[in-house]
């Protein structure tokens, strides 16, 4: 009954098995959402994933009498080390049964990986910088996750404290009812910030104004607004590019709210979509040769009732000072134009109280809670 691990090259044929036990791991868990495993090879992959730059990486599945029982990721950030002064290295991707005896083996190899290369702790889940999913949940067990998010059962944290990891960060997330129409406090405050500040937003009239005209600003006002995130990861212009191809030529253009001050500077910015969970889950992780089509029918024929809120960011200067109602008066009529109701929040920091208030507006429930791990070595 030993546990076999293996090391597990980043070829297309060793990922997909890698990626491929995660998906099987969760089968019939109606919580659980798949990711699309042509996303994750090219998260993985080295020559694909302009994170590599500057991150390096190892893969490891565990095996019992040859069958695959857990895998798992180290990752070292060498940015994110360098701004911070510590010597990091990151565990992701993980996922177990719930056997001490594989978490252990999978664990012990990641900690050695990371002694031998001169790193004094381990921290995570977390992926290569924050574009990837991280937080290992553990409060929300029995809520549909999202497609930007970890769902793990609820024996993971067990597992990790057992193993004498300890709490390092919390993000929450908050499932909030869409109203009918503009609380009229927003609509105030909305009119305030136009009027003191000179912001006003702009009606984008296509994917492609989108990218060429505020792609790049789009993605340096992230690095700006999220600077001092916890474990932030500045996006590189090589990553900006590549995320502009990724996101951006897809994006329904009722799903962002652009915000700009009276010289057209870029002062903040929402994106959202229509939640993919259950077509995630129907298509089980693949596009062909018909997971396309549930796909399509929550992008294109508003098939969801819910609107997953990927990101806000607002300029530093300008954060804590109404620009978010901005931001949902302009959205709110478009969120009922194609019947969302109810609206899903990516995870925000505990600490972040700017971002959190801005819920206060709303009817919402605090419904999950996600945690980083860490551990001397």
């Amino acid at each position: 009954m030993s546990i076999e691990i293996k090391q597990i090259p980043p070829t297309k044929k060793a990922l997909k098995q890698f990626i491929d036990f995660g998906i099987k791991h969760y089968n019939g868990n109606d919580c659980f959402v798949p990711p699309l495993v042509s996303d994750e090879i090219n998260t993985l992959s080295p020559n694909l994933n302009p994170a590599f730059d500057f991150c390096e990486s190892a893969y490891w599945m565990a095996y019992r009498n040859g069958k695959p029982v857990g895998r798992i990721a180290g990752i070292i950030n060498n940015v994110v080390n360098e701004r911070t002064g510590k010597k990091d290295a990151r565990f992701g991707f993980v996922e177990f049964i719930d056997d001490a005896e594989v978490a252990d083996a999978l664990f012990s190899t990641v900690e050695q990986w990371a002694r031998q290369k001169g790193m004094n702790a381990l921290v995570g889940p977390l992926g290569f910088t924050d574009m990837d999913n991280e937080g290992m949940l553990i409060e929300g067990f029995d809520r549909l996750g999202t497609m930007a998010t970890i769902y793990n059962y609820p024996y993971y944290p067990v597992h990790i404290e057992r193993m004498g990891f300890e709490k390092d960060a919390d993000w929450v997330e908050f499932f909030i009812e869409v109203p009918d129409s503009v609380p009229e406090k927003m609509t105030r405050i909305g009119e305030i910030v136009r009027r003191k500040f000179g912001l006003k937003t702009v009606e984008l009239k296509s994917r492609k104004l989108l990218k060429e005209k505020y792609g790049h600003k789009l993605f340096g006002l992230i690095n700006e607004a999220y600077d001092q995130l916890y474990g932030y990861s500045p996006l590189t212009a090589k990553q900006i590019d590549h995320y502009i191809d990724m996101y951006l030529g897809i994006i329904s253009l009722d799903s962002v709210c652009v915000i700009v001050d009276n010289e057209d500077n870029l002062v903040g910015v929402g994106i959202s979509m229509p939640s993919l969970s259950r077509a995630l889950q129907k298509s089980k992780g693949k596009m062909f040769p018909m997971g396309w089509l549930p796909l399509l029918k929550a992008l294109r024929f508003d098939a969801s009732n819910i609107v997953d809120l990927m990101l806000v960011a607002v300029k530093p200067e300008y954060q804590g000072k109404g620009v978010n109602a901005l931001l949902f008066e302009y959205m709110i009529p478009r969120y009922n134009k194609h019947g969302y109701k109810y609206a899903e929040s990516n995870p925000e920091l505990e600490t972040n109280a700017n971002v959190q208030s801005q819920w206060g507006y709303f009817n919402y429930e605090q419904h999950k809670r996600r945690r980083s791990f860490r551990k001397k070595l």
